[in-house]
């Protein structure tokens, strides 16, 4: 059996980017949009609770997906978690809001035109946020509620001081100083996670002509010749075709976007080809620029006072009667911008802080008290690629970020000064007295930063989940889209996600994928 269906949009992935889309493209009631979701709705309370996200890691709610072995962290395979639900990773994330800087728009312009240049991603922020205690950088009145953390650990506190002590300015999150460290603004309303299901497709749900369709596999886009028409999914377990008078737009991510391109035909010829994918359109890049965000988080033994005992009976009580405790925190609770090289124009590393022992990504649980303090490289110059495993849409892509690879050695380089710091911060007089002993990495007390850092990387060292630039925009023939998201080689098809960013930001990906959804539904209705 199967089924048809006909829209004007049709949207494929319903994540911090789709969602947006298709809520947008349906305020006008004469189009038909159809947003297909592979995962199901955004429902169970690990969604809605901050401080449980790790929790949807490996359940029907993640792609779960895992890295090819990278060389230069020990030969591990890297576990990459991906939102599978109307959301996507915006319900699933640790829900930072950091925008990135503005040079990083800057150099969007530069390569995609000042439609993507600062001045329009700012009025594109303005009008999709709303900043509790809003300053004139931040937006008011957006569906995207930005909050203050409502009951933050007092090391975190802790943190911030001795990061001032150290030497460093403290400022507001997303604030005039790029290079301040701050307590940590997240994408929450009244201490529950705001995702762009709730932000977005809540609000649209009884319009008419928006179709939202969970449990939607999508295989491939359809053509007729150079014109995409549609796409075909399995829904259910039941074959459906999904027709697309007007455009089909991919919002699937930095790793599903580019393979299914790929399992559609566009993409590097000869690798399809191998596989037995007929070639709609040759198009190299595709899968390429792959850019992730590494961390190394140092951790540290301390009395009490951590987020460990977050899932108590008071706690969790505290949490449904007044939306306040240990519940509402986002983990990453404070961070802030340094320059590895005094020469650079901007910050390369962010210090990132954490009052729990978040290890092995959560999966592992950790009995005790800790806090976790160590950089992320936020500006690397490694990059990687996805590639299809095979021609089946079932079988995972081949995942290979080369995290530290670039030859001038640079990103480790950046790294291990990172690590540097971090020891540096630990031991003013904030937080010194109140730390344990070193649990990650197990070292001797007097290990120098470089065996600290290269113990780390080897062993613990994990994505803070930011994929991005596998389908790359720009005004270049060679970049996979143009600065109107259209894919280059075809018609009726365009991207709208992380995939097309140019360039990573120097900050958290899922603000700008979300600036992305808005500037695409701009892009796509004056069109």
């Amino acid at each position: 059996m199967s089924q048809e269906l006909t829209s004007d949009y049709v949207v494929v992935g319903a994540g911090s980017a789709g969602a947006v889309l298709a809520a947008r493209l349906s305020e006008d009631p004469t189009v038909r949009v159809t947003l297909l979701e592979a995962g199901p709705r955004d429902k169970g309370m690990n969604i809605h609770v901050p401080a449980a996200f790790s929790k949807l890691f490996q359940t029907e709610h993640d792609w779960d997906y895992s890295t090819e072995p990278q060389p230069e962290l020990g030969g591990r395979r890297i576990y990459w978690p991906r939102g599978r639900m109307l959301g996507g990773s915006s319900s699933m994330n640790a829900m930072m809001w950091v925008k990135g800087l503005q040079a990083d728009y800057e150099e969007w312009g530069a390569a995609a035109g000042p439609e993507w240049g600062w001045d329009a991603v700012k009025k594109a922020y303005a009008k999709l946020e709303d900043v509790e205690d809003a300053t004139a950088l931040d937006g008011t009145g957006g569906p995207v509620r930005v909050e203050r953390q409502r009951s933050p650990r007092p090391y975190t506190e802790s943190f911030l001081q001795a990061a001032e002590q150290a030497g460093f300015t403290r400022g507001r999150a997303n604030g005039p100083n790029a290079e301040a460290f701050v307590e940590t603004m997240v994408t929450q309303r009244r201490g529950a996670r705001w995702s762009t299901a709730a932000a977005y497709l809540k609000p649209a749900a009884k319009r008419a002509n928006l179709n939202v369709v969970t449990g939607a596999q999508v295989s491939r886009v359809t053509f007729d010749k150079h014109r995409a028409t549609g796409v075909e999914a399995v829904v259910d377990g039941q074959r459906t075709t999904v027709t697309a008078r007007r455009e089909v737009v991919l919002c699937g991510g930095a790793v599903n976007t580019p393979q299914l391109l790929m399992l559609s035909g566009i993409g590097p010829a000869d690798q399809l080809e191998e596989l037995g994918i007929e070639v709609v359109h040759d198009a190299k890049e595709v899968g390429e620029n792959l850019t992730d965000h590494l961390v190394a988080g140092l951790g540290w033994e301390v009395e009490q006072g951590s987020l460990a005992t977050a899932e108590s009976l008071r706690h969790l009580a505290n949490y449904l009667l007044r939306r306040r405790g240990m519940l509402t925190s986002n983990v990453g609770e404070a961070y802030g911008f340094l320059r590895s090289r005094p020469d650079l124009e901007a910050p390369d590393i962010e210090m990132i802080f954490a009052p729990v022992g978040f290890f092995d990504e959560g999966l592992v649980p950790f009995v005790g008290e800790a806090v976790v303090a160590g950089p992320i490289l936020v500006d690397p110059a490694s990059r990687g690629r996805i590639t299809l495993a095979s021609k089946d849409p079932a079988a995972k892509p081949i995942i290979d970020p080369r995290y530290l690879s670039d030859p001038e050695g640079r990103d480790r380089a950046a790294m291990v000064e990172g690590v540097r710091v971090a020891l540096d911060i630990a031991s003013q007089p904030a937080l010194k007295p109140i730390l344990g002993d070193l649990l990650r990495p197990e070292l001797a007390a007097d290990a120098t930063a470089e065996e600290v850092a290269d113990s780390l990387l080897a062993r613990h060292a994990h994505t803070l989940y930011h994929p991005t630039g596998t389908c790359r925009m720009g005004t270049d023939e060679a970049s996979v889209v143009d600065p109107s998201l259209r894919v280059r080689g075809v018609e009726g098809l365009r991207v709208a996600d992380a995939s097309i960013m140019p360039r990573i930001v120097r900050g958290h990906t899922n603000a700008p994928a979300i600036m992305i959804g808005e500037r695409a539904a701009d892009i796509v209705t004056g069109d």
